[in-house]
């Protein structure tokens, strides 16, 4: 090719220009089609040679780029600007000492280079040269105090560093020069967020994505601000927003999952992670949060393989080793589980969910005085730490410490799992006996069925010191509580509230009255069904030839102990097999496989959806000489209605039932029948089956 002509020298100029601008505009093949062009009238042509180089980077071919511009700088080494861009496609390789050693030489070249400090910056903290790197940006903001971008570099590094207030000066400074820097804004939030100061961080971010409304990093990052302000809806429509924007967005697909989670939607949850680690498989604290969504869908071991996923990604992670725990605690293997936590706590002794978790697996070991150790240390390495100051409160209640228990327990609306069901009056909360004459007091329903009709019991008491009751219940146990001596009122859950001086949700009642072994309201029935709906469900059973018993054997699945406390219809049955009775199913809602059974055991009684509410359940049951049941709603039914009542027992019960005994001091008709230390039911089924035939034969 002949040399180019002085005369070609002003249209290479004119062409070059226009390259770049499309260049920077983001319009690559325009672009790249000049730069070609340039280079077909001058191999040499530096700029064009290097800029080349830089689509192919930006296009992901970076042994292209690196060639395009090693070819540019074999003509002129000190070229600043291929320096530059040949420092930033190898710290895109990973290859940063390769990219400083390029940065350096172009700064050698021009000390005042901005660009090169800043990016030499960022690679030195990439090389984790921490001191070196804020020298970088320091050296840069000296040479230009009014260059924005300097400042967003060095209150990255702050960030990274977790210095996390001189980060945020260092944000606020490079939004005074510029204003409109949506990435500054979008950091910044990251920022406000690590201080917990999440109105501001979302402040921060609605900003950003004014200015950057193609932004998914921004959107992503608003969604875990309003997730981390409880506003679970709008995170995810955010999330979905920076989705719509960047479908392969794993980090915005991660945080979406967390934020599915906390609203219970567990298998779109699951999806989520799925998604997300299908684009980033290296990902521990993704399958870390994906066994966590697994254990509450009762796929513990799936659970369990999502965290030995976890943890031969990254071995050294504490939260992947304390969820294994959960995994295994769930699973029966305990004494793996202690191995687990322990590991977690090795590398990292003030990790609070570690140590409660811990304490709950010495509980289930009936190792309660080590658990209660266990969550001493979680209080002390997180004072608030609603769980486990919680846990112990369990703990305590089922060794029989009420006084301490009752306290604790109170914790448990502070659980995220449970915040949202907290009431939030403006009237007081009742706190002791001395308060109540002449109040009229809310009483309300917190948790499950269950509990409604075992903390009800204390309306009489609250009625006899001068107290007016208003009961708000569950809408199925409306019409039960009617006959609830002391209830002035009873109202359903979401239905308009009467006025009122004070409230106390149910649960916090044995609290108030100071409640101790020695002094639980044991009078037996405070609840009786109508005579009317008693002798309507009399007419739908057989005529009494022989004794009548109740069964309910499954409680919610969804309930946190159910594989424990549930037994597969099949199996309970097993003890009554032969026996000279009616049996009659107490049980309203039926899971698949109970349901073929039911239909084998033809002489099972079984009225389902017949049965509307407990007002239809407990004038079933009075007309039953015995319930046999697991511990679930009907328990409590048969006991306030003072049925004899044989309940069923995991070997760890539920705090209420206490240990080593079997009666109850809240039923006194109950008979308790325990599994044994290895945990199966053969000899509950057993001892309950002699005491069967002995009642069956005293009838």
């Amino acid at each position: 090719m002949a040399p180019l002509q002085p005369a070609e020298l002003p249209h290479v100029a004119s062409l070059l220009a226009q390259g770049l601008a499309l260049h920077q505009a983001g319009r690559l093949a325009e672009a790249e089609k000049i730069y070609s062009q340039i280079l077909a009238i001058d191999p040499d042509q530096l700029d064009a040679r290097h800029l080349l180089g830089f689509i192919f980077h930006q296009r992901g071919d970076s042994a292209q780029a690196i060639h395009h511009i090693d070819l540019a700088l074999q003509k002129n080494p000190d070229n600043i600007l291929a320096l530059n861009n040949r420092g930033i496609v190898l710290s895109a390789l990973k290859r940063f000492d390769e990219a400083l050693a390029s940065y350096d030489q172009a700064i050698a070249a021009r000390p005042d280079f901005i660009e090169a400090l800043l990016n030499r910056g960022n690679t030195l903290q990439e090389l984790r040269r921490f001191d070196e790197a804020l020298a970088s940006f320091d050296r840069a903001i000296a040479i230009r105090p009014d260059h924005a971008a300097a400042y967003y570099n060095r209150a990255n590094l702050l960030h990274a560093l977790e210095r996390f207030d001189e980060a945020l000066v260092g944000y606020d400074r490079a939004l005074a020069l510029r204003p409109g820097y949506a990435e500054a804004l979008t950091n910044r939030g990251v920022t406000l967020h690590a201080l917990a100061r999440f109105v501001d961080a979302l402040a921060s971010y609605d900003a950003a994505v004014v200015l950057w409304p193609a932004g998914a990093a921004a959107f992503a990052n608003r969604g875990m601000a309003l997730h981390a302000l409880e506003r679970f809806d709008e995170a995810l429509a955010s999330f979905d927003r920076a989705l719509a924007l960047r479908p392969d967005s794993a980090e915005a697909l991660a945080s979406r999952g967390v934020t599915f989670h906390a609203l219970r939607r567990f298998d779109e949850a699951l999806a989520s992670y799925d998604r997300a680690l299908a684009l980033r498989p290296d990902n521990a604290e993704v399958y870390v949060n994906r066994g966590v969504t697994l254990f509450q869908l009762k796929r513990f071991a799936e659970g369990l393989a999502s965290c030995d996923r976890a943890l031969a990604l990254q071995p050294d992670y504490p939260e992947a080793h304390s969820s294994r725990g959960n995994a295994l605690t769930m699973l029966g293997r305990f004494d793996e589980a202690l191995t687990n936590y322990d590991r977690a706590l090795a590398l990292r002794p003030d990790y609070a969910e570690a140590h409660t978790n811990r304490g709950v697996t010495l509980h289930a070991l009936k190792r309660f005085d080590d658990a209660l150790q266990c969550h001493a240390r979680a209080v002390a390495a997180r004072p608030h730490f609603a769980e486990a100051h919680y846990n112990e409160g369990l703990c305590r209640l089922l060794t029989g410490d009420f006084e301490r228990g009752w306290a604790k327990h109170e914790w448990w609306r502070d659980i995220e799992q449970f915040k949202r069901s907290k009431r939030n009056f403006v009237q007081p909360r009742l706190t002791g006996p001395q308060e109540i004459p002449g109040k009229t007091i809310l009483l309300h329903a917190e948790q499950g069925f269950g509990d409604t009709i075992q903390f009800c019991r204390y309306a009489p008491r609250i009625a006899a010191l001068g107290g007016r009751v208003i009961l708000e219940v569950q809408r199925s146990l409306h019409d039960l509580m009617q006959a609830l001596p002391g209830a002035a009122q009873i109202v359903s859950k979401g239905d308009p509230l009467p006025d009122f001086d004070m409230h106390c949700p149910m649960l916090s009642l044995p609290l108030v009255f100071g409640t101790e072994l020695a002094t639980i309201p044991r009078e037996t029935p405070y609840l009786r069904a109508s005579a009317q709906t008693a002798a309507h469900w009399s007419a739908r059973l057989p005529p009494k030839t022989r004794p009548r018993i109740g069964l309910a054997w499954s409680g919610r699945p969804e309930h946190n102990n159910d594989q424990n406390r549930s037994i597969e219809l099949a199996a309970f049955l097993s003890p009554l097999r032969g026996i000279d009775a009616t049996l009659v199913s107490l049980q309203r809602d039926v899971r698949a496989a109970d349901t073929i059974v039911l239909q084998e055991w033809s002489d099972v009684i079984h009225f389902g959806e017949e049965l509307k509410d407990f007002s239809d359940t407990a004038a079933l049951a009075t007309n039953l000489d015995l319930v046999i049941a697991v511990d679930t709603s009907v328990a409590h039914l048969a006991g306030a209605l003072a049925k004899p009542v044989w309940v069923l027992l995991p070997f760890i019960p539920d705090w209420r039932w206490l240990l080593d005994r079997d009666d109850s001091p809240w039923y006194p008709t109950a008979r308790l029948f325990r599994q044994d230390d290895s945990r199966r039911w053969d000899g509950a089924f057993g001892r309950l089956r002699a005491a069967l035939d002995d009642f069956l034969h005293r009838q």
